[in-house]
């Protein structure tokens, strides 16, 4: 099997503008204590996407869709894994719009597509690939049927499933943040999580205990953790500028009044 440090080499991401729409009509769990301010939003994105340019070679930005206003979220609509993406049926029936423009995207990039197919539901942000294992959470946008059809896909893997609660994806308590690291929120859900993936699991990780949920979101590309800046979560920021490895922070305040985090912007290719 291929090392986990090869697996999360990438040559390619993949990005969407934010639409016009989000701050009004993109889906959330809550409402945010204050609105979501669009202007600032899409400042913080388009730093989000100058930090991938330093990082990898070649970032494909789509047009934003304003019938579609979670668009922005393009972790959702597809998973990848080396030549081969999933494409997913979304959970939430108002968002299944957003995986064709993400299949033509992938296609023009020499990426084979296989589409997922009805009873089978998920969102991408609750699939988190170790470099060694799936984990797949089981959540409100996510079913069983979904996570078996992701084993079929990526049958080279072993695929297991947990359990998600109090929160929208598995990605929005755990991500990886190195080789074998994972970042976990530091609350129940996030205990209960890492339980799971400790049992059941093929390989043995370390945690990373993070004090603040959004926090626990963080992109690994090619050898960096990207994380919630220090003016945001400065406790979490702590932890992460402990690594041994090349971090970067960045402002995402927006986004996550709607439920988006770090993950969610981009789609990575190795």
């Amino acid at each position: 099997m291929s090392s986990s440090i090869n697996l999360f080499q990438f040559s390619k991401a993949i990005v969407r503008e934010i639409p016009d729409t989000l701050a009004e009509h993109a889906q959330r769990m809550n409402e945010p204590a204050r609105p979501v301010d669009l202007e600032r939003a899409r400042l913080q994105h388009s730093r989000y996407v100058s930090l991938l340019r330093q990082l990898v070679p070649e970032v494909m930005i789509l047009p934003a869709d304003n019938s579609q206003p979670d668009c922005v979220f393009v972790e959702d609509p597809a998973v990848v894994c080396g030549n081969v993406a999933l494409i997913c049926r979304l959970g939430h029936e108002s968002r299944r719009g957003e995986a064709a423009v993400l299949k033509g995207a992938l296609e023009s990039l020499g990426v084979r597509t296989v589409e997922m197919t009805e009873p089978a539901k998920m969102d991408g942000g609750d699939v988190l690939f170790t470099g060694r294992e799936y984990f797949i959470g089981l959540s409100s946008r996510t079913n069983q049927e979904g996570a078996e059809f992701l084993a079929s896909v990526f049958s080279h893997y072993k695929a297991t499933s947990v359990r998600v609660q109090d929160c929208l994806h598995l990605k929005s308590i755990a991500t990886m943040a190195g080789d074998d690291i994972i970042a976990i929120a530091d609350n129940p859900a996030g205990r209960q999580v890492w339980k799971d993936i400790n049992q059941l699991g093929a390989f043995k990780y370390t945690p990373l205990w993070v004090p603040d949920l959004q926090a626990a979101n963080v992109v690994y590309v090619n050898g960096c953790v990207i994380y919630r800046s220090s003016r945001e979560f400065p406790a979490s920021a702590m932890i992460f500028n402990s690594l041994n490895c090349p971090t970067r922070e960045i402002e995402a305040s927006e986004v996550a009044k709607v439920d988006g985090a770090l993950t969610c912007c981009s789609l990575l290719i190795s």
